[in-house]
């Protein structure tokens, strides 16, 4: 048996043809779509990308525990079990949360190979001195002043042609596994990249395929979105969206010669393809930017997810069940290899959804640390805030003290005690840390800690909560059957004034 994984990042469903889009070039998602099921009903569930990318090595939710950070010691991992039985597993990414200090740390490592491919956003790659000056016409990251965004235009630079960009050597370097190893049996390649995330980089023969906005647009460097309300006016919007449809694109080609290869050495009678995303990504919808400080719209909460299965051997066709693929892949893989389950797992084996669109689950949770705890069943979206309390108490529950590129901050560890370990956590006592300073109780992020409900049959675009008191009621029982089967610290079901009384005393 043998299985390809190709992950984008921050890749949003309504700009590819496979889900509609008529105006953006993505032919190979459509070619992908005709040779796989493509899923209607895929939700996220951690967020954002280390927190997904821990839901897919563990197979179970995460956020409610702890926020971004590296594996914890009581994780189990099915790519490291995949490797512990013999299994070969290599990944190519150039997603350089992987190898900073704080926010990866461990997950390569439980691959046999990896292969580390520099340079994407302000990963720290490329020396200069003196650095360069701001663009004239710079409009993102403090018009290009900051730190992260300076060593963003140092890494640009050694990129002057497609071949020197990191998703194209990411790419190269999972096609030269595939052609050295096609023949071979028992492997998982995970070819991961960056792109589409922000910044919308990319060459000239992607932005020509939208030339006629390119050539009316005025001269600014503008790719770059910030994580705010839109204050643009609507043509530096859509020049922001044009950039990222120009960077899908190039996803796209590089997904055409994953495509290619699985043609060139007919690996479709043998070999497991799965594409898919970690989360989507707001380009103006809701008058907003980005991701995380918002609430999860459709936007970003409803992805793309593509899956050729040699065992069932299904193509062209739609799937409506409900899946989620970060907590779900892992359990079917290990199912797809003869492997046993992890034993703390809560996602499911979605082989029999691949074949005859099998149901897995009636609801599935998803979240950030610290914000909503939002519930669907693909009809309606549960947005879960807050009491008037506020957003208190919340703890990190943790023994990989680690923010999103730093460890964590002395001042941050000087209030922490020992929990007693949750259900998943093998006997071992966890840090509690409090958070002193919850993600959400800025103004402009007030939205993530309201409770709203969407009817998405009636309403798709998310413009007007809904009151309805008998489904709502629905998805808090819904949402207590979730708490308790991730084993929910006591204090999340408090601050969402769902706690029960048996809660009180974990």
């Amino acid at each position: 048996m043998k299985a390809l994984m190709v992950m984008f990042d921050s890749l949003n469903r309504n700009f590819l043809s496979a889900y509609g889009n008529d105006w953006t070039h993505t032919p190979n998602f459509r070619r992908l779509a005709e040779k796989t099921v493509t899923f209607e009903t895929s939700y996220v569930c951690s967020m954002p990308c280390m927190p997904a990318r821990r839901d897919l090595h563990t197979g179970r939710p995460n956020f409610l525990h702890r926020s971004w950070g590296p594996l914890e010691p009581w994780d189990d991992s099915c790519i490291a079990r995949m490797k512990a039985s013999g299994v070969y597993t290599h990944i190519s990414t150039d997603h350089q949360h992987y190898w900073e200090p704080g926010a990866g740390g461990n997950y390569l490592h439980a691959y046999n190979t990896h292969a580390m491919i520099r340079g994407q956003e302000g990963d720290p790659y490329t020396a200069m001195l003196p650095p360069p000056a701001p663009e004239p016409h710079a409009r993102q990251r403090n018009a290009g002043t900051d730190s992260w965004s300076t060593q963003d235009r140092i890494n640009r630079m050694q990129c002057e042609t497609e071949t020197d960009m990191p998703q194209a050597k990411t790419f190269a370097d999972g096609l030269d596994f595939l052609d050295r190893h096609a023949d071979q049996d028992n492997w998982f390649l995970q070819i991961e990249t960056f792109d589409p995330h922000e910044p919308f980089f990319t060459q000239p023969e992607f932005k020509k395929m939208y030339a006629d906005h390119y050539e009316k647009a005025r001269e600014m460097l503008w790719d770059w979105p910030p994580y705010e309300k839109v204050k643009e006016p609507p043509e530096e919007v859509e020049h922001m969206r044009l950039n990222y449809a120009a960077l899908v694109s190039m996803c796209d080609a590089y997904l055409g010669e994953v495509l290619d290869a699985m043609d060139r050495h007919d690996l479709w009678k043998d070999t497991m393809l799965i594409v898919w995303t970690d989360h989507g990504f707001l380009l103006g919808e809701h008058d907003c930017w980005a991701k995380c400080w918002m609430p999860f719209y459709e936007e970003v909460a409803h992805t793309p997810f593509f899956v050729w299965d040699p065992r069932c051997r299904k193509a062209g066709e739609r799937r409506q069940a409900l899946v989620q693929p970060s907590i779900d892949l892992g359990p079917t893989l290990l199912a797809y290899f003869g492997l046993e389950p992890l034993e703390h797992a809560t996602g499911y084996d979605l082989a029999r959804t691949f074949d005859h669109d099998a149901p897995v689950r009636e609801t599935g949770i998803f979240g950030i640390h610290g914000g909503q705890v939002n519930i669907t069943d693909g009809k309606h979206v549960y947005m879960r805030g807050v009491t008037e309390a506020g957003n208190r108490p919340l703890n990190n529950y943790t023994l990989m003290p680690a923010h999103m590129r730093i460890q964590w901050p002395v001042e941050d560890l000087q209030n922490h005690d020992l929990s007693e370990p949750f259900s998943f956590m093998k006997g071992v006592r966890p840090l509690r840390i409090p958070c002193d300073r919850p993600l959400f109780e800025d103004q402009k992020s007030r939205d993530c800690l309201k409770t709203m409900l969407f009817d998405l049959e009636r309403d798709p675009g998310q413009m007007h909560p809904v009151e309805d008191p008998e489904t709502e009621a629905h998805f808090q029982e819904a949402l207590h059957h979730h708490l308790l089967a991730v084993d929910a610290p006591a204090e999340q079901w408090k601050r969402l004034g769902l706690e029960p009384e048996w809660s009180k005393n974990k």
